[in-house]
């Protein structure tokens, strides 16, 4: 088949590489929040947190809600600034750094956690912390 317009072709191409290129860029960028956590102190939070959950499990008649309220509330954070850290640290793929650091943070806290987390990970999947 031969190309009687072969300007209209080059045009209909170059826009097609156009949008293929614009489709393949990183669309899910997200600006830094202004109250942003620092990654130490978020590490902290998240350890905390975990530790609260866990209480939980133990003792169902407690309240999560508190116990998280009361961790941001120690750490001087509004609810909307967490979530906006904690958003910005998922979407720049630096959450599991952090959730590494919580981690440690727990086995330095309670030696015996390191043997149950170290088993839960060797049962579990491949997969980093964040996608368990």
């Amino acid at each position: 088949m031969e190309i009687y317009n072969q300007p209209v072709m080059k045009w209909f191409l170059s826009c097609c590489i156009f949008f293929f290129l614009l489709s393949c860029s990183d669309s899910s960028v997200i600006d830094r929040p202004k109250n942003l956590i620092p990654k130490d102190e978020m590490a902290e939070i998240l350890a905390e947190m975990a530790l609260n959950e866990q209480a939980f499990i133990a003792n169902p008649k407690g309240n999560v809600e508190s116990g998280t309220r009361f961790i941001l509330k120690k750490h001087s954070i509004k609810a909307q600034d967490f979530s906006e850290s904690y958003k910005y640290y998922s979407i720049t793929k630096k959450m599991t750094g952090i959730l590494d650091e919580s981690m440690q943070i727990i086995k330095d806290k309670d030696p015996a956690a390191e043997a149950y987390i170290e088993k839960k990970l060797k049962t579990g999947t491949n997969l980093p912390p964040l996608e368990r």
